[in-house]
């Protein structure tokens, strides 16, 4: 029997990749899991509690769903978004897997010019009325002051404990990245191809944000990635 474990990202939920679950789980017979890492929430700014959380509870959460996983299945796929693509790295290396699919993943985090594009594009729209309307800044606005700083090192901590895992990965991995990705640059890909040991298939999307499953060519990308584990 094969298992798909899909791990969102930090200050998220499921529902980060909530259009790819769904696509996996009606076009075959796996079991998918996208677990909730501790203190996150199930949509956008809602039911976030990262005060009293540490790193080692969101890997924890994780490591708890892939064992739980592994009881009864032969074959996992683990997938990870953004901080859960770095989550995802560490027990593809640890525990190995089938495959390995990283999305806007954060071995680096914060891309201060596509950021600084964001905010224009966000007062051009304020000017025409339209900022209301903008996805994007919906996203930012809702977790505005919602994260501590606590959680913020605690995230620090968690790219500091898995990046040296990336060198132990050797399952088939695949990375997918958007262009216009405003938290995680675009070049990070490069960086995550040089530690990772063995030759990554790499698509970079030109219209993607970050939220890479809930944009506009969400479909293209989780085509992509349900073409990778069918190979």
């Amino acid at each position: 029997m094969t298992a798909c474990l899909i791990i969102h990202g930090f200050t998220g939920g499921p529902y980060e990749v909530e259009p790819l679950a769904f696509y996996i789980e009606k076009h075959t017979d796996w079991h998918v899991v996208t677990p909730n890492l501790p203190g996150h929430g199930l949509g956008e700014g809602r039911d976030l509690d990262l005060l009293q959380v540490s790193y080692k509870d969101w890997i924890h959460e994780a490591e708890r769903a892939y064992l739980e996983l592994k009881e009864d299945h032969d074959d996992i796929y683990l997938i990870g978004f953004s901080m859960g693509g770095m989550i995802a790295a560490y027990l593809a290396a640890k525990y190995t897997c089938k495959k390995l699919v990283l999305l806007s993943t954060s071995r680096r985090y914060i891309s201060i010019p596509r950021i600084s594009v964001d905010l224009m594009n966000f007062a051009q729209k304020a000017v025409r009325r339209k900022l209301e309307e903008d996805a994007l800044y919906n996203h930012y606005r809702t977790k505005y002051g919602s994260v501590p700083i606590r959680a913020i090192r605690e995230f620090l901590k968690c790219m500091k404990f898995t990046k040296p895992y990336l060198k132990e990965i050797h399952c088939p991995v695949f990375i997918a990245q958007g262009m216009q990705d405003g938290m995680v640059p675009y070049k990070t890909v490069h960086y995550l191809d040089k530690e990772i040991p063995v030759d990554a298939e790499i698509i970079y999307f030109h219209d993607s944000k970050h939220l890479i499953c809930l944009g506009e060519d969400k479909d293209v990308v989780i085509n992509a990635v349900y073409q990778f584990l069918l190979k």
